[in-house]
């Protein structure tokens, strides 16, 4: 199954429509995408993979296979409440923890400058999410507003070379809880995939610097459904360690959310009241109908 693919650079041509429309299908019934063209510096994304890599050999590796996880897989032990993966995860926003942990001079800074690209294109994404939904385009950005702004993390993880992946998940299937997620993946080795249909779908390692995007629950709320969070899960390799590194564009701790109003249905009125107007527009747009519904429940 060929998974979308965004040429953000279709959205400054005349072919910006084509590209809006397959975002808009994306976003409903897939829930995940891969962009190209997206404006991020390729030398960058290549630094900050080999500095994570380099991050693992040196400072995680180690700890990771003396693990109890890993002792007890060499049981041959089958596990279900644990994952075959080594983390560690970055705040960026509204503060950052970057100099709090343990990293090089290089990886901070490399990520640092990462993620003040990648912020701009989450924030891009949600402009682009919120005109195709037909609200207004800053409308997601003001959800996850809050007090003091978005809340924007990175989970860096390392998927290791597994010796008996069918004992284990590299991560355990579940459908992310925040906004937007960018992630950075491995070129080489796979191990991604994503549910749709009725299956698994493989997601590809990601080529030519290529971004994979998918929706978070939070969306899906504030779309009124429209948009999905889409059921994934990463598989344990037994030939390759995978690199992934996924940014969170989420909403503020202390954020609201709810679905636009303009998304809402009208509710709570009389049919005959539905009848009497429809009787008058039967021939004109069903949504002009239900938007006058929805100014009579509110008193207009």
């Amino acid at each position: 199954m060929e998974i979308p693919v965004i040429d953000f650079s279709k959205l400054e041509s005349e072919n910006r429509g084509e590209a809006m429309a397959l975002l808009h299908e994306a976003c409903k019934k897939w829930g995940f995408f891969m962009i190209e063209n997206h404006g991020i510096d390729n030398e960058l994304m290549q630094k900050v993979k080999q500095l994570v890599n380099l991050h693992y050999e040196e400072n995680m590796k180690g700890n990771f296979y003396d693990s109890e996880t890993v002792k007890t897989l060499a049981n041959n032990e089958c596990i279900i409440n644990k994952d075959w993966e080594s983390t560690f995860f970055v705040w960026h926003r509204p503060n950052s923890n970057i100099n709090e942990l343990s990293l090089s001079k290089d990886l901070s800074k490399m990520m640092d400058a990462y993620i003040d690209q990648l912020i701009k294109l989450a924030e891009r994404l949600s402009e682009l999410m919120c005109e195709n939904l037909g609200i207004q385009k800053n409308s997601i950005m003001e959800a996850f507003a809050g007090g003091r702004g978005p809340s924007v993390g990175t989970k860096v993880a390392i998927y290791p070379e597994c010796p008996r992946p069918e004992l284990i998940k590299g991560l355990r299937e579940h459908t992310d809880a925040g906004g937007i997620i960018v992630l950075l993946q491995d070129d080489q080795v796979p191990g991604l995939e994503f549910f749709k249909d009725g299956k698994w779908e493989k997601i590809p390692p990601s080529k030519n610097n290529r971004i994979f995007v998918n929706i978070g629950d939070q969306v899906e709320i504030l779309s009124n459904g429209t948009y999905k969070s889409a059921l994934h899960r990463v598989m344990a390799m037994k030939d390759g360690s995978r690199l992934s590194i996924a940014t969170f564009y989420n909403p503020a701790g202390d954020a609201i959310i709810s679905p636009s109003p303009k998304l809402l249905l009208p509710t709570h009125f009389r049919f005959q009241d539905y009848l009497d107007l429809y009787t008058k527009t039967k021939f004109e747009d069903k949504g002009l109908r239900f938007e006058s519904m929805k100014s009579m429940e509110n008193g207009h």
